[in-house]
């Protein structure tokens, strides 16, 4: 099934396993969300379990806020990236610290699913990538599959853990298609913290999250034919970071590139290279690499293919923590 039919199945599941679980957003119901991931669910459970909600993210998350605290799980849907700024202040000054603030009475399992990345041609405000504000949050999750076997199991644990978990879904890869086990057992799967190493190798590490996972394998493949052989990490959780499979990794290769679509500066690449750095600096043959989009607001559709990284862009990047001559090495200066 798609990407996008895999969050469906798995919102279903948790809908059918618990009746406090409910989901509320704009569109979701009969509409079934612009990106149809809700679709058929208000359905077959009613509007009193998936609820069409005015045009209010900073509503949406208030009122999920306060469903947690009489027991339910809500999931909410912030329709487009860029739409989750009116949210701000209920994730970060509420959601993320009541836990905290109550000394632990309270429990907030609320999950944030957020349409994230470029790479389909949305207007302005569509295509953003706004996950290092939130990772700076102490109190929030947050998680990005990259396959539809992960989409499927990884929403059901988001919407089963007590903390608030932003749920970043890779947009344009809603249309891939993967198999899916509808009947994986949650207990025997992957913690939702633990990232996964996509393609063992031994030259380099290379790490991506979400829509770049793909990009990531299509480069390892091209440096394949070149003898290279490259080790891809799927984060899957951008916070908590799995610092542990990342640096024992990078123990084996002495290499680390990092990729991701959102802006360099003050971005995940920038803690992930950070720790890796603390924590294998004497096995490191060569400083870690970022390719990540750049420090812009994000471009027009038509100027989007050059702000995102590329199989070109992260094999150069491969390039450089090899010390092997490439035409773009001017760009770390």
């Amino acid at each position: 099934m798609t990407f996008g039919q895999a969050i469906n199945a798995g919102l279903r599941r948790a809908l059918e396993r618990d009746p406090k679980v409910l989901l509320i957003g704009e569109d979701i119901g009969t509409l079934g969300g612009v990106f149809r991931i809700t679709d058929g669910l208000q359905k077959d459970f009613g509007a009193h379990r998936v609820v069409d909600s005015p045009l209010a993210e900073s509503a949406i998350v208030g009122t999920a806020v306060g469903m947690c605290f009489r027991g339910f799980r809500p999931v909410c849907e912030i329709q487009f990236d860029g739409f989750i700024y009116p949210a701000f202040d209920q994730l970060v000054s509420q959601a993320a610290k009541l836990h905290f603030r109550s000394r632990g009475r309270v429990r907030m399992p609320l999950t944030v699913r957020v349409p994230f990345g470029g790479g389909f041609g949305g207007a302005e405000h569509h295509s953003e990538s706004p996950e290092a504000y939130f990772l700076h949050t102490p109190g929030l999750r947050a998680v990005s599959p990259s396959n539809p076997q992960d989409a499927f199991v990884m929403v059901q644990q988001a919407i089963a853990c007590d903390d608030p978990v932003l749920f970043f879904e890779p947009k344009r890869r809603y249309h891939v298609k993967g198999e899916v086990d509808l009947e994986a057992d949650l207990a025997a799967a992957p913690p939702l913290e633990q990232a996964r190493i996509e393609r063992p190798g031994r030259d380099a590490t290379l790490v991506a999250y979400g829509p770049l996972v793909p990009t990531a394998r299509e480069a390892a493949e091209a440096a394949a034919d070149e003898g290279i052989s490259l080790e891809v990490i799927d984060l899957r959780s951008l916070s908590p970071l799995d610092f542990g499979t990342v640096a024992a990794s990078v123990r084996r290769t002495g290499r680390l590139v990092i990729t991701h679509e959102a802006s360099q500066t003050g971005g995940l690449g920038a803690e992930l290279a950070a720790g890796i750095t603390e924590r294998c600096f004497y096995y490191l043959e060569h400083a870690p690499v970022r390719v990540t989009g750049f420090d812009i607001p994000y471009p027009p559709a038509r100027m989007e293919q050059h702000h995102l990284p590329d199989l070109d862009r992260i094999l150069d990047g491969v390039d450089r923590v090899l010390g092997r001559p490439n035409s773009l090495s001017g760009l770390e200066d």
